[in-house]
């Protein structure tokens, strides 16, 4: 369990699990799932990658058909609902205009921000898809604990709880539980299949966002188990960024944020100029970009 502090210190950590997913939907795509043969692992040869290739242009209806026609023809996949949920998700979060790098880059406009307007149907919609998602990856992990694919699946489940807690709810020690439950499935994973790069990017995230808070909280973080070693967590976002697959856009998107606080803006700018031409269609990369111009 975290230690009780304040909310100032809550919502400072915790802004940086949710920046990524917030600013763009190119930047938070689900984690590649083993159930895919290695030549498939490509968007638009499954309905899986199909939906994704729609979610990043912001064509959420074209995503959530996608994401339906690979849950009918692979009923048992964790990755179909989790897929769907991040729809409905980033959806809401188009709908709500949580997507201005300025609520992310400066402390006291996200303390700020207050609690968001929501839809009562694309919750319901969503917690049944992680409901679904998680169901059906506890299962594949009962009968093998290995299970790749349903720990991606997971992982990625209780990342979107915590961005839904924390970016639509405000809703921060709630976010911060579920950021550590996928950071230890995230952990688990890599132990099995450390060539997943993708996986990198939840460790990475913790250590970095808690090894930039001074050194009595980290101590008393460490207590509880959680990792806060930023240069760790700085090197594995890195190595999402330059070898994952579906997380790199993310890992890419967070190591911009982080340049912007450092200003470092010509490195912000250098990668975000890179993902606007990557994701043409979407708008938001291209947005940010010429904000900081």
């Amino acid at each position: 369990m975290v230690p009780p502090q304040t909310n100032r210190w809550s919502v400072s950590s915790w802004k940086w699990l949710a920046c990524g997913v917030a600013l763009t939907f190119a930047a938070w795509p689900a984690f590649a799932a083993n159930s895919l043969p290695a030549d498939a692992i490509v968007l638009g040869k499954t309905d899986l990658d199909r939906g994704y290739a729609d979610m990043y242009n912001l064509q959420f209806a074209q995503a959530h058909a996608e994401f339906t026609a690979w849950m009918q023809t692979n009923p048992n996949d964790p990755m179909g609902p989790v897929s769907d949920a991040a729809a409905y998700l980033f959806a809401e979060f188009a709908r709500l205009n949580v997507l201005d790098v300025d609520l992310f880059d400066d402390d006291n406009h996200f303390e700020s921000r207050g609690k968001r307007a929501t839809d009562p149907a694309v919750k319901a919609a969503f917690q049944r898809d992680l409901e679904q998602a998680d169901r059906l990856a506890t299962l594949a992990l009962t009968h093998a604990p290995q299970d790749a694919n349903a720990l991606f699946a997971r992982t990625l489940v209780n990342g979107l709880h915590a961005d839904y807690a924390q970016m639509i709810e405000g809703r921060d020690f709630a976010g911060l539980h579920y950021t550590r439950l996928a950071s230890k499935d995230a952990e688990r994973l890599l132990t099995i299949a450390p060539h997943m790069d993708d996986a990198y990017l939840a460790v990475g995230l913790e250590n970095y966002i808690l090894g930039l808070k001074p050194a009595p909280v980290r101590w008393l973080l460490a207590l509880t188990g959680a990792e806060t070693n930023a240069a760790l967590g700085k090197r594995d976002m890195e190595l999402t960024a330059s070898q994952g697959h579906y997380l790199a856009p993310f890992a890419r998107l967070l190591l911009a944020v982080a340049a912007l606080r450092d200003k470092k803006n010509d490195r912000a700018r250098q990668i975000l100029a890179s993902l606007a031409e990557e994701f043409p269609n979407n708008p938001l990369y291209a947005r940010q970009l010429a904000k900081i111009r």
